[in-house]
């Protein structure tokens, strides 16, 4: 039976998924790039990002990279929050068509959860629709349109926080990176007790960060 997924969630030790002050030239906000450190030296990252030429990749990060891939494994879907897919006020700007430039990530269809919809957009591989709908709904859609794999819900926190707390998600990998963030968007705000419906594993890499992988039981 296909999963509700989530990957790559990185959190500060105080429980911050991103910054505060989000915008287009800091799209994680005063966080900048910290939280994401781990991943960059990855071949997945590198992968994707057409970044081996300029910058090997670095036979350390496997460990990392290990997780990193799995993310990209067996997915048919994804479900983004609007934040996610562009900075505060993208929905203005009608040739807004997200960060990834020309090739996003996904190469597949991608549903962008937003109050402000609009048609969708194809960008290389990927189709992006939008969608003003809650989350079960937003999920039997991109059941749908997965094909029989599964749903990914790529972020940014305020969208994972609202699957998590409605009981859609079957498996939660978070990265807990060492740095006090002191102010952003909370990943865990209002779960108490969210854990207790699920086994954990836990796995500390030579970067410094620790991956939990929540599956459900």
């Amino acid at each position: 039976m296909p999963l509700v997924r989530a990957h790559n969630i990185a959190v500060s030790l105080d429980g911050f998924a991103t910054g505060e002050g989000q915008s287009l030239r800091t799209p994680f906000g005063h966080a900048g790039v910290r939280l994401m450190e781990w991943f960059f030296p990855t071949a997945t990252f590198q992968s994707l990002s057409g970044d081996r030429e300029r910058r090997p990749v670095d036979t350390s990060a496997e460990p990392d990279d290990v997780f990193a891939r799995r993310s990209f494994e067996g997915i048919g879907a994804e479900i983004m929050g609007a934040n996610k897919f562009g900075p505060p006020g993208w929905q203005a700007d009608p040739d807004w068509r997200g960060w990834w430039g020309d090739e996003p990530p996904f190469h597949s269809p991608v549903f962008v959860m937003t109050r402000a919809t609009r048609p969708p957009i194809e960008v290389g591989e990927t189709t992006f629709r939008f969608t003003d709908a809650v989350p079960d709904a937003v999920l039997a859609q991109a059941f749908e349109a997965a094909g029989g794999l599964d749903v990914r819900i790529g972020g940014g926190p305020t969208t994972v926080r609202a699957f998590m707390a409605a009981g859609l998600i079957d498996l939660l990998h978070v990265v807990q990176v060492p740095i006090l963030l002191g102010r952003g968007v909370s990943l865990w705000a209002g779960l108490e007790g969210w854990e207790q419906g699920y086994d954990v594993e836990s796995t500390s890499t030579p970067s410094g960060v620790t991956h939990l992988v929540f599956s459900r039981r």
